[in-house]
């Protein structure tokens, strides 16, 4: 991620881009897209008996094909990259005005065995508080039993 003074530098570029990006993944990601991309590949399969499967003719899809797929990867991966911040950033929001611990706000920056740590102790929280919550559920309904047939 640029940092302010580098998005700064570089003019209206780098919103330029990220409203680029986001449209085409938007874009790419929609039916009638593939449906085009499906017609040119029959087009071109079409073509190949009037241009005798020349190396040409394959060398039209294979040159297209590895175009769009090189600069797709660029603009969906941005498009990704700002998505998964703003989720990243509403998360930690959540996590700041709750009763949620604070200390979960920035874990994304940890190491992959960290948070595989933190994963497995926030599990076993889980599972105790699963069993307490039972335990609980038994005392309540034992309680109401008692109310019950204190008031008959």
């Amino acid at each position: 991620m640029p940092k302010q003074n580098e998005s700064k530098n570089l003019g209206g570029f780098v919103k330029k881009f990220s409203d680029i990006a986001n449209k085409t993944s938007h874009a790419a990601g929609r039916a009638s897209t593939f449906i085009i991309a499906t017609g040119v590949v029959i087009v071109w399969a079409v073509t190949g008996p009037l241009f005798q499967y020349s190396d040409t003719w394959q060398l039209v899809i294979n040159t297209g094909t590895t175009i769009v797929t090189f600069l797709m990867v660029f603009l969906i991966q941005n498009s990704q990259n700002r998505d998964s911040a703003a989720i990243q950033v509403k998360l930690d929001e959540l996590i700041r005005v709750s009763t949620a611990h604070n200390s979960f706000v920035g874990i994304e920056h940890l190491t992959d065995d960290e948070l595989e740590e933190i994963r497995q102790r926030c599990e076993r929280r889980a599972a105790a508080e699963k069993l307490g919550d039972e335990s609980v559920e038994r005392i309540g309904a034992k309680a109401k039993r008692v109310a019950d047939a204190a008031v008959q």
